[in-house]
């Protein structure tokens, strides 16, 4: 079906560029779009004109990067980088403007070209946004969270497991297989490369990114390589966690420049100066319970959006709920991503049990309440009506 559609788009493309050619047959050309567009039907297999979008949809198939972000306007799109990324990753202000500061300067040639367009080191405790503004980033920069390239680092602890990311060289087991790390990259150039719990990798691993931060090159097990310099690379840290949060917990307003110089003396004890000098370190400070309440509305008004979307469903949260998983997530040790798991593991499996129970009864929630009480934990109250005749005949 699909090959006679194409040959009957090509066969009328073919006679109306032969018409728009002749002068005599103009009168057809009318005739003939309106045959096209009855055949295509919005969804063209071949385009009579090459257009901006036409061009995209080449370089798109080509590169690997998403039409999406081709079609964006990058300058717009770079001057309000952070306002973009703070909208999913909260109360980091000072660290995301550092972070699109640099990333402007890279992406308008006032740095050096070689290297990636960017390498930050992020640290801080956990749950305070470091993986959130990579995923941010692969969606801004480059259309789509499937631009974002993870490697968990502390699987990396052996010497040995250097060929794991770029591939073995020849006359070794894994030869021709390809490096994880390389090859996602030669396959997806334009993305972020998350390299999480970067301090746990071993000495060996770490030497490996030398080239990478500073020519923008990594050379695989194949002797290819593989290009960088288009992509934004990301790594994460706990290091020196207690320490930020012992000194912000004295002195609340301590500048940015105070924690980089308490910072400095723990980095050099896992980081080599050379390497140390080749990347931008970022502060992210712990959140603060109005960022934290935030969060959690976000993350609630998902929920209520998934149920409205799916069911019809109108949902009223109250502020019991708000105020419940705001202090979970204030707990040591826990942070924003303990919101997902709380709803995970306690509202959405009870919400999901209550929502079938009521569908297999042939009742029709309108609205649903969501509440947290003391003893009870969360309290679900649907306004349900039940389906007329009519209604169940049709399903």
């Amino acid at each position: 079906e699909q090959e006679a559609r194409f040959s009957n788009e090509k066969a009328l493309v073919q006679q109306l560029m032969t018409s728009r050619q002749d002068i005599s047959q103009q009168a057809d050309i009318t005739d003939l779009q309106q045959q096209l567009a009855l055949v295509q039907q919005g969804d063209a297999l071949l385009q009579v004109d090459v257009d901006t979008r036409t061009v995209a949809n080449v370089i798109a198939d080509w590169t690997g990067v998403p039409l999406s972000s081709l079609m964006k306007d990058e300058q717009t799109e770079l001057l309000t980088l952070e306002d973009e990324i703070s909208q999913r990753v909260v109360g980091q202000n000072i660290s995301l403007n550092a972070i699109a500061q640099r990333l402007r300067a890279a992406k308008t040639g006032l740095t050096s070209e070689n290297g990636p367009q960017g390498v930050f080191l992020l640290v801080g405790p956990s749950g305070v946004g470091k993986t959130e503004t990579a995923l941010a980033l692969a969606d801004v920069l480059y259309g789509g969270e499937k631009s974002l390239i993870t490697i968990n680092l502390s699987e990396y602890q052996e010497p040995h497991t250097v060929s794991q990311l770029k591939g073995s060289p020849p006359g070794y087991v894994g030869y021709g297989q390809g490096g994880i790390l390389t090859e996602a990259v030669r396959k997806r150039p334009y993305s972020v490369v998350l390299l999480d719990e970067v301090e746990k990798a071993h000495r060996d691993v770490m030497n490996l990114f030398y080239q990478v931060f500073d020519r923008g090159f990594m050379r695989d097990g194949e002797g290819r390589e593989i290009d960088f310099r288009n992509t934004v690379i990301l790594m994460t840290s706990n290091l020196g966690s207690d320490h930020i949060m012992q000194l912000l917990d004295e002195q609340p307003e301590a500048t940015e420049a105070e924690l980089q110089e308490l910072l400095r003396p723990i980095l050099r004890d896992y980081f080599q100066p050379a390497l140390l000098a080749r990347f931008q370190t970022v502060v992210y400070r712990p959140l603060t319970e109005t960022a934290m309440r935030i969060i959690v509305q976000m993350k609630l008004n998902q929920v209520s959006q998934r149920l409205n979307r799916h069911y019809g469903l109108n949902t009223h949260i109250g502020e019991s709920l708000y105020d419940t998983l705001t202090a979970a997530c204030l707990l040591p040790d826990t942070g924003a991503r303990n919101v997902d798991s709380l709803l995970n593991q306690q509202i959405l499996p009870v919400l999901s049990q209550q929502l079938l129970t009521h569908m297999a009864a042939k009742q029709k929630p309108r609205s649903l309440t969501l509440a947290w009480d003391e003893e009870e934990g969360i309290v679900l109250q649907f306004d349900v009506v039940r389906k007329t005749k009519q209604e169940m005949s049709n399903e």
